[in-house]
């Protein structure tokens, strides 16, 4: 029997989901937490997630098997610094001027920004159509940031540069992991040692700059928007990487499509926002770019779990 609505299912399910951490993203901004306190919180709540995931979950890898190495250990800081600690600052920084459709749509330019690196680090090439996928993408960057586009009034584009940061990490994360791999770890362990990492230096920099949050002094809206969004974060991975494995990485990239479509309508549900037809046309043009520069599926999809 095949196991395609399944792999669907789950894709859509895991693609809804991770939308909604964008609005909780804006809440969580809403009392003025400084980034650092942050990162190190949802840093600290993913190592437990993935801890916990190492306890109970045998194909995890578990924690014996996660001696540290020098490899692992570079692995762990890299990942960290351009997979947590530089993108969650520029997030956190970007959210509280911007509204969380316009850093929903900003997700999608991450296999946009993937490509030219694997093209410069020779990983991947570029023909005809998908260079017509990168000028649609700063196409529809462009729909976003220049005057009378989709920015609210009052709004300084100079803040859709930072959000834009966030998905250049990542495209460089991708192409580090891709280039080198997780140094024999499991994606649980790789995620686990990364999050561990990434909660010490976003620690430190916390305590350094006085954004330390206590979570016994106060326990509101922000601080629960927090927790659901770390939550969220390290389900919708988990389900992403287990459908790379079945279903194959290109099927499960396209869970793109469904983060930034689902998060704008939950900044409308959730936020009371409203989007003008610049941000449609915007994200039209971006999840077309998108579309082109995605590489062909190279195999089926697996018939069995």
């Amino acid at each position: 029997m095949s196991q395609r609505p399944v792999y669907v299912a789950i894709l859509l399910g895991s693609g809804l989901l991770w939308g909604l951490s964008q609005p909780l993203g804006k809440i969580t901004v809403s009392t003025g937490h400084g980034q650092f306190g942050l990162i190190f919180w949802n840093a600290v709540l993913g190592a437990g997630f993935m801890g916990l995931a190492l306890m109970t979950t045998r194909a995890a890898g578990g924690f014996a098997g996660l001696r540290p190495t020098r490899d692992r250990m570079i692995f762990a800081l890299v990942v960290a610094l351009v997979g947590t600690l530089i993108p969650g600052t520029t997030f956190y920084l970007a959210i509280s001027h911007l509204p969380a459709g316009v850093m929903s749509i900003n997700i999608a330019p991450v296999p946009l920004m993937a490509l030219p690196l694997a093209v410069l680090l020779g990983q991947d090439r570029a023909g005809p159509a998908r260079i017509l996928g990168l000028l649609l993408g700063a196409a529809g960057v462009l729909a976003i940031a220049l005057p009378q586009g989709a920015m609210p009034a009052g709004v300084d584009p100079f803040w859709v540069a930072v959000a834009l940061v966030g998905p250049l990490c990542y495209a460089i994360e991708g192409n580090f992991v891709a280039r080198f791999g997780m140094a024999g770890m499991s994606p649980v362990q790789a995620l686990f040692l990364s999050s561990v990492t990434a909660a010490v230096l976003a620690g430190a920099l916390a305590l350094a700059t006085g954004q330390f949050i206590d979570p016994f002094r106060s326990f509101g809206a922000p601080e629960w928007a927090l927790v659901a969004a770390s939550a969220i974060n390290i389900t919708a991975y988990a389900a992403y990487v287990w459908l790379a494995a079945r279903a194959g990485a290109v099927f499960a990239a396209q869970s793109s499509y469904i983060v930034t479509g689902s998060g704008m309508i939950w900044a409308m549900v959730i936020l009371g926002e409203r989007h003008s037809g610049w941000l449609w046309l915007a994200l039209a043009l971006m999840l077309a770019g998108v579309a082109l520069v995605q590489p062909r599926e190279t195999r089926p999809l697996q018939e069995s779990l």
